[in-house]
């Protein structure tokens, strides 16, 4: 019974899937894509007169702490080879082992 009850589903969803193929296919005509035209993007007119954006503004001010990157200065960074160098000394200077094992 559990297999009959699976296999209905799956023909179900079969169904449903062919169905929605055959749905878009029925409409098949072609439509021919028109763009809208419009004139007054393509001529030239005269500037416009400016306008001031700060014409409501007052003087502003504020007040707090300064931020970080007025008053902090980054470290010196050390060149990539420097550290390359030094991590080959410390790799040739760190403790080794004892004993090789041999298969």
């Amino acid at each position: 019974m559990k297999n009959f009850s699976l296999l209905f589903v799956v023909c179900v969803c079969c169904v449903a899937g062919a169905n929605g193929q055959v749905a878009g296919a029925l409409n098949s005509q072609v439509q021919v894509i028109t763009m809208p035209y419009h004139t007054e993007h393509a001529s030239q007119t005269g500037l416009a007169t400016g306008q001031n954006l700060l014409e409501r503004s007052g003087g502003s001010y504020a007040k707090g702490e300064r931020p970080l990157w007025e008053v902090y200065e980054l470290a010196p960074e050390a060149p990539l080879g420097d550290a390359a160098r030094e991590a080959r000394k410390e790799h040739a200077t760190a403790k080794k082992a004892t004993k090789i094992w041999h298969n």
